[in-house]
């Protein structure tokens, strides 16, 4: 891989792509520090402290927003929204005829839904933006800190107008940086600012637990950590690659004194097909009862039971409901993402087969048992992964916002082996070797 990155760098158009997308990286990662006006920056960095990475509700928005969010920047919100907007538009084109017919349409159709996504993304930001300035008006969005109700000290409508317009602004931003990347630099930009903003929360998460720790002055804890993380890259990387192929054999045809088809490939159905969406489906299902019950007032049976079992992620109630959502999610968005029908139908009106298998229903039976088939250990294996946290919180006291939890280092992996499969392909466009060397 090291390899690959210093031959990049070697080639002029490449280092041109890898040096822009630095460039937007940097002025991303500016705006994450850069505060909103109408907010007294003293009380939210007094407040960030005394949370000591016990981030709540927050903590995975947070995540996302590469610490922004608890910080009240102009990129609070992050890229949040435009993947919230992704999701829904995607769960929608199953839903909607209009959509449907509009990715059938190739590129043209795409960028329609793609403007879609952009007006959808806005409106979410706004949403998200009047909610987070709700919260912090109120004090909760840092429980338990001396100075929260003082965050926002001017409760005028202006100012929180202007709060509202500069944090959506801010994802708009956001999101046209993320274009840039994909436009002129070295591509999947979303991804890659997505990316970025997990990973830099690696550096202080790793440090807050060295100087939590208690053995040979916290340096135990801190290399269990580190060898634990690599293990989990490891794993995370051998199951992501992992795919089931099925053959598919085309028949010949005589098109004049042509011959066409006759080839041999495959149909990749990767153990994750779902990817990391079912666990962010999962912990943004399982925030709402909490949320319900920091925002109501009085000490009802039904607030204290939710404070006593789903607050906490630790509790066995919360665990085992995680890992059911997680695993009901990710048949869900599989059952959702691939039809098995519509790639049988488009295998037969190509002439295309299954040795052993009969063209039309049969075909879709097929590739709908198998799917079946690999999503088991696929929903499996992302709900063991996703209760990482939990299991680092029972070992050795970490808090929930573990720095190699399941959400973070199935992103981190999956945008570095994207990113990498790239800058290879495209250095293999330049450097093409030959067979004779």
């Amino acid at each position: 891989m090291l390899t690959a990155f210093a031959r990049a760098f070697k080639t002029p158009d490449l280092r041109k792509k890898l040096l822009f997308t630095l460039g937007i990286i940097v002025v991303y990662r500016v705006g994450t520090h850069v505060p909103i006006p109408g907010v007294d920056y003293t009380s939210v960095q007094q407040c960030v402290d005394e949370a000591s990475g016990n981030q709540g509700l927050f903590g995975l928005v947070n995540m996302f927003s590469g610490g922004a969010l608890l910080q009240i920047t102009i990129f609070a919100l992050g890229i949040m929204p435009y993947i919230t907007a992704s999701i829904i538009l995607q769960l929608l084109t199953v839903v909607i005829p209009r959509l449907e017919a509009l990715k059938k349409e190739g590129q043209a159709g795409t960028a329609k839904i793609t403007q879609y996504t952009r007006y959808l993304t806005v409106a979410l930001a706004i949403l998200q933006g009047t909610g987070l300035v709700a919260t912090a008006r109120s004090g909760a969005l840092f429980s338990g800190c001396t100075v929260a109700g003082s965050i926002v000290p001017d409760r005028a409508i202006f100012t929180t107008i202007v709060m509202v317009i500069t944090m959506t602004a801010g994802t708009a931003v956001v999101m046209w940086l993320g274009e840039l990347i994909t436009d002129r630099g070295i591509g999947n930009g979303m991804s890659i600012l997505m990316f970025i903003s997990i990973a830099a929360t690696f550096p202080s998460a790793l440090w807050a637990i060295k100087t939590q720790g208690s053995l040979a002055d916290g340096w135990i804890e801190f290399g269990t950590v580190i060898l634990v993380g690599l293990v989990m890259v490891g794993l995370v990387v051998f199951v992501e690659q992992a795919q089931r192929r099925i053959p598919v054999q085309y028949a010949k045809r005589m098109i004049g004194r042509r011959s066409y088809g006759g080839t041999s490939t495959y149909i990749p159905l990767k153990v994750n097909q779902a990817g990391v969406i079912p666990v962010i489906f999962a912990s943004s299902l399982l925030y709402i009862p909490a949320l319900v019950a920091q925002f109501s007032s009085g000490t009802s049976g039904w607030k204290t039971w939710i404070e006593a079992h789903l607050v906490k992620g630790d509790h066995p109630y919360y665990i085992t409901l995680y890992f059911f959502l997680i695993v009901f999610f990710a048949f869900f968005y599989v059952a959702i993402s691939f039809n098995p029908e519509e790639v049988a139908d488009n295998m037969k009106k190509y002439g295309g087969f299954i040795p052993g298998i009969r063209a039309g229903r049969p075909t879709a039976e097929y590739l709908s048992y198998v799917l079946n088939r690999i999503t088991w250990p696929g929903s499996l294996y992302l709900g063991l992964i996703a209760l990482v946290p939990t299991m680092a919180l029972a070992g050795f006291g970490a808090n929930q916002n573990f720095p190699f939890g399941g959400t973070s280092i199935l992103i981190i992996v999956g945008v570095g082996l994207e990113t990498v499969k790239q800058i290879e392909s495209q250095l293999q466009q330049r450097n093409y070797e030959g067979f004779l060397r």
